[in-house]
């Protein structure tokens, strides 16, 4: 992985396209090596021929494994590019829904498809010929879930520290986790924004 980690980002997943992709490759380097012995692996220049199917072989290889797709507890970055290098960041507080789908091939071998829809404006962004699809729309779930655990432990120490400054040291611990519970309730749609904030209010002034 290529692109930096931000202070306390940690990696969950790095997966890669299916192993199937590289079955061409390493069909094509076994032609080489077959034609080298047929045309003459010496006299005839025939270990040109392998020479060129193991280098085409090695490049697709080292493409496949820069070519990754990496979750962390802030978000998924799609990298690519063997030597120019491209990524792309889905951050998890941003991300709608993500869904995978497997042909029939695909079940046999485990690849398969990942979509994921985002609330920016380019929509969904699809990931191709994924290695274990499942295994990677369980673990974004899973990051959003212990994202959004860690958003609501964050907002109540802000809350907690900014009653603390105000003289309410002493309540500031029960306000903290009924503030916490207030916005539990905003996520999960059980309140509306404009029922969460004048709770809020209440407990702020309280």
């Amino acid at each position: 992985m290529r692109t930096s980690l931000q202070k306390g980002e940690k990696i969950l997943l790095i997966t890669h396209a299916s192993w199937t992709s590289l079955i061409i490759p390493v069909f094509i380097a076994l032609v080489g090596f077959v034609g080298s012995y047929f045309i003459g692996f010496i006299q005839n220049y025939g270990w040109i021929a392998a020479v060129l199917g193991l280098l085409y072989l090695l490049i697709r290889y080292a493409a496949w494994r820069a070519n990754i797709w990496v979750v962390t507890n802030f978000r998924v970055i799609d990298e690519v590019g063997l030597i120019n290098h491209f990524a792309k960041e889905s951050p998890l507080d941003k991300i709608n829904n993500v869904s995978y789908s497997r042909t029939v091939m695909g079940r046999i071998f485990n690849y398969g498809d990942v979509e994921i829809q985002t609330a920016a404006q380019v929509g969904a962004t699809t990931y191709v010929n994924v290695n274990h699809p499942k295994r990677l729309q369980e673990t974004i779930a899973a990051a959003q879930s212990e994202y959004k655990n860690w958003e609501y432990g964050n907002q109540a120490k802000q809350m907690a520290a900014a009653m603390d400054t105000r003289g309410a040291a002493a309540s500031a611990p029960q306000v903290a986790a009924e503030l916490e519970k207030l916005f539990e309730l905003k996520m999960k749609g059980a309140i509306s924004e404009e029922e969460y904030n004048r709770a809020k209010a209440r407990l702020l002034n309280h």
